[in-house]
């Protein structure tokens, strides 16, 4: 299978071949000659790229240069034609040069950079009836140019036609300076300019101070550092410069520029000179223009991550240099084109029969629907309609002054189209026409890989969706909601979680954590630690032992990766709860009076770090009202905020929220949050239980009248309760189950019964894991085995649940009449 890199490398020198048959520029001319070189850039991946031409005093001199300063790459103004030089060498052989980093630090020419390692290419230019010369182009992509890269230089070599320099005696240069000329005295700053040139800049001459400070504080700031580098003295050596930038007029007005000038040195014990001339970039070079837009759309589209924002690349690439009224792009999907981006946004600026569509399907989906669409998609190029083309009324409500479709090839098939339209007659030209054809090859790739990418994240993001609580379980006396949100920073999902984990005996465990790292490797860990802690937590151990537990079991899995996680029990029924930090952030509470406060707790390592680690518990009050707030760091950290301001921002946000509504809370706290990272959320308001359970408790000895202590005991506890209805159902039941325990299990027994609700339940822990077995059928001799059948039979509900190595068999009898309860004030 061909690569989604080789598809591009093998299109590319027909782009090339394309690029310079829409070029204008007369051939032989400076313009042309920029024009050509700016391509090699575009289409070998190069960072500088210049052309050197043989002199009558036997040294090949620079003519032309693009890219970062070639100065970086240790490229001189000129090369002995004499010299061992990759220039000299490649102008006598004839034949092209591609040298390695570490035959660059051999050679005889070498030069020391600071830029690291680069290849350099040195192509030589045809000579009869030319004059010759030699373009080198320097990469630092790792293996330098590839096969298909090395084609584009060669062909646009054979294409370069370099101009005779001139050279401009010191004394003389002013006296031949074409129109719009300057002259800077690099000693004092001070500088002589036409009225052309002041023209340009939008000033006066009465209003011109001749300082060079006035016309660069007038240059886009964006611009500035790269013009002082041409007009320090500091930063040049003698010859030629030239430079694009952009400055604002007076009237606000931004205007394209381009500068070509020559340092000459001192004459006479004067100051060196910097001359030459400014013109109007955009009325010299509209060609080498629609190369920086291809070039910009190029950069644009290396950093867009997904579908849409390879969309709204190419629309801010196509829209506004090209005056269009209407631009969308869409994916190709089997038959149908699937709208990913229409611009402007609002409806009605499309046709009546794409607002039934906003959106979703192309108007009259399947694309055979539309032929003229169908056949450009086939032919896979792009295609242009002038006004009053006669088109199907889909596409032709869409560019009644003129109609482009660019379908998006990549990799050998289609990705998608992009149609522009425009309302008044648009006339296109080649250069536009090059403009279209370039966007369209690199969209078509981009939009490919951005959907490879989109459906990786989606994967991604399902599982780890999948590994969080669909659903939060409804409390006693209380109230709990949870927010997850995702990073946007490209296809990094994290291994933030929480989880709310309903306990026996009224209480509940707040549980929220964090996997290092952004990966699936993250995600599937934080679901494997959830389900531990989960696990840990419903086995009836105590707080510090269910996080110890964990701690063990990643340090025993064959991963790099650590966890933070914070573990609170709430013992809904007291108002207390006791929480346990590994390394995470601690709790944030709002007090019912609207105080808040960053709980101050002891906390242990991150889990996985320290196998005998300690992680010690914290006593957290709560009254009645209290919010009590846990979170990743996604939420309060970022590059420009540290934790402790984070935490005491979320402090301030809580205590100005209304907890009335915990959901409208969460989303405002979510709000600012920073998409970099996940951010995992989970609120608790602590209301108190209208009711509080009666409880009591019974050790069960071994002894031979157990089973009669155990009744005894339950019998004078139902008479102080008051509880009357069902007293032989409950005796029987507890005689089951403590019998069951004594006969079956080893150790110490345990019973425990608990009213609320007008539900009656008894519980009986013993030691062994092992839950009852109901029997599937009895025999009328057999003289066991009823016991499970009796209790299943006289309970509303009845289970068996883990407790601290062992189980508890439980039974709950519903009663019909009210008993007394414990008000809770």
């Amino acid at each position: 299978m061909v690569s989604e890199g080789a598809a591009r490398r093998r299109t590319g020198t027909l782009r090339a071949e394309l690029a310079l048959k829409t070029l204008n520029a007369e051939p032989g001319s400076r313009e042309r000659l920029r024009s050509v070189v700016e391509l090699a850039l575009v289409f070998s991946g190069a960072v500088v790229a210049a052309v050197y031409a043989p002199q009558e005093d036997d040294r090949l001199a620079l003519v032309e240069s693009a890219g970062v300063p070639r100065t970086l790459y240790g490229l001189p103004d000129s090369y002995p034609l004499s010299g061992g030089s990759p220039a000299a060498d490649a102008y006598r052989l004839g034949q092209p040069l591609w040298l390695s980093p570490e035959e660059l630090a051999v050679g005889p020419d070498t030069r020391r950079t600071s830029v690291g390692d680069f290849w350099l290419a040195a192509v030589p230019l045809p000579t009869a009836p030319r004059e010759g010369g030699c373009l080198l182009a320097v990469t630092d992509s790792p293996g330098g140019f590839d096969g298909e890269e090395r084609q584009c230089l060669g062909l646009l070599a054979e294409a370069m036609v370099c101009p005779v320099p001139s050279r401009l005696a010191p004394e003389a240069a002013e006296d031949v300076l074409p129109s719009r000329s300057f002259s800077l005295a690099m000693d004092t700053g001070r500088v002589e300019v036409d009225d052309e040139t002041l023209e340009l800049f939008g000033i006066g001459r009465e209003a011109f101070d001749g300082k060079v400070e006035t016309l660069l504080g007038m240059t886009v700031p964006e611009d500035l550092p790269a013009l002082m580098s041409v007009v320090e003295a500091d930063h040049m050596s003698i010859g030629d410069r030239e430079l694009e930038f952009r400055i604002r007029r007076p009237s606000g007005e931004q205007k394209w520029l381009r500068l070509r000038g020559r340092l000459l040195p001192a004459a006479d014990g004067g100051p060196d000179r910097l001359v030459g001339t400014v013109a109007d970039a955009s009325k010299l070079r509209s060609g080498v223009n629609e190369v920086a837009r291809v070039q910009r759309l190029a950069a644009a589209l290396a950093t867009a991550g997904t579908v849409r924002d390879v969309s709204q690349a190419v629309v801010a690439a196509l829209r506004r240099p090209l005056q269009a009224d209407r631009i969308a792009l869409a994916e190709l999907e089997g038959d149908r084109l699937v709208v990913t981006v229409l611009d402007p946004p609002e409806p009605e600026s499309w046709p009546e029969v794409w607002r039934t569509e906003w959106r979703s399907e192309w108007p009259d989906a399947p694309v055979r629907a539309m032929p003229t669409l169908a056949a450009a998609l086939r032919e896979g190029r792009p295609a242009i309609w002038p006004a009053g083309t006669p088109l199907e009324p889909t596409l032709a409500d869409v560019g009644p002054g003129g109609l482009a479709i660019l379908p998006l090839p990549a990799g050998g098939r289609m990705a998608g189209a992009c149609l522009i339209g425009w309302d008044t007659p648009h006339d296109f030209g080649p250069d536009e026409r090059a403009l279209l054809t370039a966007s369209a090859g690199l969209a078509g790739q981009a939009l490919m890989r951005a959907h490879a990418f989109d459906a990786e994240h989606e994967l991604v993001a399902t599982l780890q969706r999948t590994l969080l609580p669909r659903r939060l379980p409804t409390l006693p006396g209380a109230v709990a909601v949870a927010r997850y949100l995702p990073t946007t920073a490209g296809l990094e999902v994290g291994g933030d979680w929480y989880d709310v984990i309903p306990l026996p005996n009224n209480h509940v465990a707040l549980v929220i954590g964090d996997v290092q790292g952004h990966n699936a490797g993250a995600a599937t860990l934080m679901g494997q630690m959830r389900t531990a802690l989960r696990a840990y937590a419903i086995e009836g151990h105590p707080p510090d032992v269910v996080v110890a537990h964990a701690n063990r079991l990643l340090m025993d899995m064959e991963t790099d990766l650590f966890a933070t996680c914070c573990y609170v029990d709430v013992d809904m029924e007291e108002g207390t709860a006791w929480c346990v930090r590994a390394g995470h952030l601690p709790p944030v509470l709002r007090h019912p009076d609207g105080t808040t406060e960053v709980v101050n707790t002891e906390g242990g390592p991150p889990l996985g770090v320290v196998t005998q680690a300690d992680f010690p518990m914290t006593e957290i009050p709560l009254r009645p009202g209290t919010l009590v707030a846990l979170t990743t760091d996604g939420l309060v950290e970022s590059a420009e905020l540290d934790i402790e301001d984070g935490l005491s921002r979320m402090a301030d946000e809580l205590a100005a929220s209304d907890p009335t509504h915990l959901g409208l809370v969460a989303d405002a706290l979510l709000a600012d949050a920073n998409r970099s990272d996940d951010v995992a959320l989970l609120l608790m308001r602590y209301d108190g239980m209208a009711l509080r359970p009666e409880r009591d408790s019974w050790t069960v000895w071994r002894v031979p009248q157990a089973v009669g202590h155990a009744r005894r005991f339950t019998k004078r506890t139902l008479r102080a309760w008051g509880v009357t209805e069902e007293t032989d159902a409950i005796l029987l039941v507890v005689s089951e189950l403590v019998t069951n325990a004594l006969v079956h299990t080893d150790g110490q027994v345990r019973l425990d019964l608990t009213l609320i609700n007008n539900r009656f339940r008894v519980a009986v822990a013993d030691a062994s894991p092992r839950s009852p077995v109901k029997p599937t059928s009895i025999g009328w001799e057999a003289t066991g085995g009823r016991g499970i059948l009796l209790v299943e039979a006289l309970s509303a509900a009845w289970g068996t649940v883990p407790a601290g190595g062992g189980k508890q068999v439980w039974s709950e009898i519903a009663l019909h009449s009210a008993v007394r309860s414990t008000d809770p004030s």
